[in-house]
Order: structure tokens, then sequence, then C-alpha cells
């Protein structure tokens, strides 16, 4: 009988002890361990993460950060959104993942229907997704404006400063072979000449592997143009380092990702004066508002290496996550009928002197976009036209000077700096 009831009191506790320790909300990371981009991510969650379990947790449990590196590699993102569903079997997904690699990983998303934040990917052909078939992808929230978004108010700087300003009517675009680079280069080449009043004069497409561009560059000054837009989210360093080094007799601008993180300058040897970029917000040289800016400052005290600054989406990261808890707090757990429309209300406001300055919300599913006529549902709410007071900006754009400072340059509500030309391109 002694042994019965100490068996039976040791099978108690054992079980106890398992419904302890599954008592815990786990959180899926997707993303490059490696890279600036994934580390923003992982990161901005691992903070949130921090700040959620000193707090209590979720649901009376605390939350649990389990990742899977994706190398960047189509491939491998496919095997660690497997991993995380089946494996780890996570109850929230958070991607740092790069437009490409989330495409690859899209349908274990619908298979699985996890709830899952992508905090960089940009494609708006996602959201197109969204709306065509909303029952499979609604699990899916995209917390950065999509690429339509950012190349409408792209197309602004074009027409106020590159038109306007500089007076320059004619472009060749340079863009590299990703899904992100057509997708910007179709935006950009439908709406450059119509909107801004700028000529497309031609498309150089190239192999993100290229490590020689003086071919292209003198291609692009062949061209007549009077301006490069570049089109490059993977090493952006080489194709910026060697417009520099090579004295390209011509402006650049357009989508830069290397020239988003605060190493850019060292990662070029100091070889990236004059470059500029657009920037989903926030970005480095933006006026942040005292939140963020606490946020920044917590972030710096607590990681060492880069990226000193984390891009964008460690914001989105941070207050992404925090908004996907507070949705199950209301909703009860993750079970999508109760969490999707809990998510979909989550609406964070930040002011800077009384003006709103930056925003995490969603535009609804039959919302109208004023401006482009169309919907965006599960995208984050974005504002493209001035006096951009009913959220931020889809995107500033940021310069860097050639003594290795930097500033946004537009639009002027939230510039810091002027744009400016190389010293030894000749306007």
């Amino acid at each position: 009988m002694t042994v019965l009831r100490n068996s039976a009191a040791l099978l108690g506790a054992m079980a106890l002890m398992a419904t302890a320790a599954s008592a815990e909300i786990k959180v899926g990371f997707i993303g490059s361990l490696s890279s600036d981009t994934g580390l923003s991510t992982l990161r901005g969650a691992e903070m949130a993460i921090d700040e959620l379990n000193a707090s209590g947790g979720v649901l009376g449990q605390q939350i649990v950060l389990v990742k899977a590196d994706t190398g960047e590699d189509v491939t491998e993102g496919v095997k660690a959104y497997e991993f995380l569903a089946e494996t780890e079997e996570v109850d929230f997904i958070i991607s740092g993942s790069i437009d490409d690699v989330s495409l690859g990983w899209m349908p274990r998303m619908q298979e699985f229907q996890i709830p899952t934040l992508d905090t960089w990917t940009s494609y708006v052909g996602i959201i197109d997704m969204i709306v065509e078939d909303y029952d499979s992808m609604r699990p899916y929230f995209m917390n950065i404006a999509s690429d339509e978004a950012l190349a409408t108010l792209y197309i602004d700087f074009g027409k106020d400063v590159l038109k306007e300003k500089m007076g320059w009517d004619s472009v060749i675009i340079l863009a590299e072979d990703t899904a992100f680079g057509g997708a910007l280069t179709g935006l950009v080449t439908e709406a450059l000449a119509p909107n801004a009043g700028i000529e497309v004069v031609d498309i150089i497409s190239y192999d993100i592997t290229t490590n020689d561009f003086a071919p292209l560059f003198a291609k692009a000054e062949a061209s007549g143009a009077d301006f490069i837009y570049l089109v490059s989210s993977v090493n952006s360093q080489v194709v910026s380092s060697q417009y520099v080094k090579l004295q390209v007799p011509m402006g650049m601008t357009g989508v830069n990702v290397a020239a988003l993180g605060q190493e850019f300058w060292e990662d070029t040897g100091g070889a990236g004066g004059g470059i500029s970029t657009l920037s989903p917000v926030p970005s480095i040289g933006f006026a942040l508002d005292p939140v963020n800016a606490a946020f920044l400052e917590r972030y710096q005290a607590r990681y060492d290496t880069r990226p000193s600054v984390p891009h964008f989406n460690g914001y989105n990261a941070y207050h992404g996550l925090k908004q996907a808890m507070a949705a199950a707090e209301e909703a009860g757990g993750f079970e999508l009928d109760a969490w999707v429309p809990a998510m979909e209300k989550q609406d964070s406001v930040f002011k800077k002197d009384g003006e709103m300055w930056l925003r995490w919300g969603w535009w609804g599913n039959d919302e109208i976009e004023p401006r482009t006529g169309r919907t965006y549902p599960h995208n984050v709410r974005f504002d493209i036209t001035e006096p951009y007071d009913d959220g931020a900006p889809s995107m500033v754009v940021i310069q860097w000077y050639e003594d290795g400072t930097n500033a946004v340059v537009y639009p002027d509500k939230f510039k810091t700096g002027e744009f400016v030309l190389p010293s030894w391109v000749k306007k």
C-alpha cells in the first residue's frame, strides 16, 4: 500500500511538472541569424518578450523564444518554417525574412495556419494574396508598408526633389534580379514618368553575385540618363562602394538596404558618401519620439555587436510582438477565429511634440486607401499624403554624406538634413 501511495504521489508530481512545463507560450523566430536584418527582428522580439515576461507573461504563462535560421536562402527558409511548425509546435511566428524567403515559406504558413508577423518583407503581392484568399492568408500580418506604398512616396521624392530641385528628367534603373528588385522596378517604371515627369531610359538587371559593376556603370553613363535608380537588397555594400571609388559621374539614389544600417560606412571602407536610399521608418538619422528613443537606448545598452542601431524591422518586431500578445490576451489564445479579429484591432500611436509621429496599426479588410484607391488588409497603416497626420509616412529618404554622417532628407516634416550630390558629380 505504501508503495502504491508513493507511486501515485510520484505520478501526480510528474503530471504537475508536465503541466507546468507545457504552460508556456512558444514564439518562433524565422530569419537570418547572421545578418543585420535578421538580428534586428530577433533582438526586437527578445526585448519585447523579456518585458512581457517581467510583467507576468501572457495569459499567466511565460513566453519562450525559439529560433530557426534561414541563411537568407529560400530552401532553408522553408525548412525553418517547417521546423518551427512541426518540431517546435510554436504558437506564433515572427519573421525577419527577406522577400524571396517569405514567398518560399508562404505555402507552409497557409498549410499550418500559425499566426505569423513579417517585419521586413514588403512585397505587395503578398497583400494581394490576402485580398484574393482571406481565409487561407488570415494568419499573416505585414507591419512594414508594402512596396507599392513605399514606391508611391518615393515618386513624390522624385517629383519634389529629383525633378524640381535637381532638374533631372531621365533615369536608368539598376536593379538586382530578385522578387524585391522586380517588384520595385515595375512600380517605379510605371509611376516615375507619368507622376514625376522623369523618363525611364533603360533597365539594367544584375545577378546578386555580381562583384564588378564597372561595366554596368559604364552602360548607365552611356545611356545619357541624368541619374541612376538603384534597387539592391543583397550585397548592397559592393555596388555602393564601387559607385564611390569609380566616381561615377552621375547621381545615384533608390533603394539600398545596406545603407539602412549604421555600419554602412564601415562596411564600405568609408566609400559611402553620396549614397541615398528609401527607408521604411524609423530609420537611422530619424528623429525619434520619446517612447522609441527610449527603446533605442535600452537596445544599445543591451547589445554591443552589430547592428548598433536596429533597422526599422527591429522596431516593427518589438511593437508587433507586443500587439500579437495583447491580441492573444483578448482572444484567450491564438485560435484564429478570435485572435485574428483581436490583432486587426491593434493600434499603437506615438507622438512627438504633440504630433502623430509613428504608428503601428492595420488597414481594415475593406478599407480603401484614398491615394491608391485599393485595399491593404493586414498591412501596417501607412500615410502617403501630406501632412502625414493619420499615421507614419510609408518611408523616408536618408542620405550618407562624405564625412560619414547621415540624415533624413525627405519628406520635409521628418528631414534632419538636405539632399546633396557627392562632390565629384556636377549637377
